[in-house]
């Protein structure tokens, strides 16, 4: 795994009042960032862990140890494992290399992405601790994105977003609304591999109310759409953690923007310690 100190030209360190988003640098706050993704996933939202990471109590696969873990601190707290309340699991090619290809891979054919010229990014397993759930932390943690992205100069962010249940007639509204007005432009369309395929055109497009159907989008999802981003052909029921996936592509433009000048103005070293 490659360390905050580590990656070239990542030069961002970014505060807002005790918060602060970095990069892991230890194994320690690796394993932290674990436990908080074991505690939201499993203890919270009733995933279903394998025997090991239920006695470990920590949420984790062959990708951790390949990738890089972004992390929301807050520097109030005592204690590691007190402190990290917010990450995100952060893959470019370099990490799937290692790791034997992208957690994506598993649930679509992602050929058309990995197609792209330049660096793309793989956002993964994002949580946030439940005191924590504020517009502030999730701008704090798009913040250290985007400062990643310049970093690396990545063209494209994928990755698989869920909505909550196992049942696709359940969201057939909001799975609907997602194929009929954000479906990725066909040679950027990743498409759920075969025999987990689920369609998504459920409901006629004239039949969707847009208003009732974004309210029941979870927020993550929701905020993957204000940065314009598209989704991918078929929905994926995931079993363990008693989700329905759908695969999100967005443009990097589209996200940096916003922070081009805050990042470009205000670089500082990462802090580590």
């Amino acid at each position: 795994m490659a360390t905050a100190e580590q990656l070239d030209d990542l030069s961002y360190g970014i505060r807002s009042g005790d918060l602060e988003v970095r990069l892991a640098s230890s194994e320690d706050e690796i394993d932290a960032s674990q436990e908080l993704r074991y505690r939201v996933f499993y203890n919270e939202m009733n995933a279903i862990p394998s025997r090991e990471m239920a006695a470990r109590q920590r949420d984790f696969d062959k990708f951790d140890s390949a990738c890089d873990h972004l992390l929301v601190i807050d520097n109030s707290r005592v204690g590691l494992y007190d402190s990290v309340v917010g990450t995100y699991r952060l893959s470019r090619r370099e990490h799937a290399g290692r790791a034997g290809g992208f957690y994506t891979a598993g649930e679509y054919d992602i050929a058309v992405i990995t197609a792209q010229r330049g660096e793309i990014l793989e956002l993964g397993r994002s949580c946030v601790a439940a005191d924590y759930r504020t517009g502030h932390t999730m701008a704090l943690l798009w913040r250290g994105i985007a400062a990643y992205v310049f970093s690396h100069d990545v063209a494209w962010l994928f990755g698989c977003a869920s909505l909550s249940g196992t049942n696709p007639d359940e969201l057939a509204l909001p799975l609907s609304y997602l194929y009929h007005f954000h479906l990725a432009p066909e040679g950027l369309r990743p498409r759920a591999l075969e025999h987990l395929h689920t369609p998504m055109n459920r409901f006629p497009k004239e039949q969707i109310e847009k208003r009732l159907a974004r309210e029941l989008l979870p927020p993550l999802i929701k905020g993957y759409l204000r940065i314009g981003c598209f989704v991918g052909d078929g929905a994926v029921v995931d079993h363990q953690f008693q989700t329905t996936d759908v695969c999100i592509v967005v443009k990097t433009e589209r996200v940096t923007g916003k922070y081009r000048q805050h990042y470009e103005g205000n670089r500082r070293p990462i802090n580590t310690a």
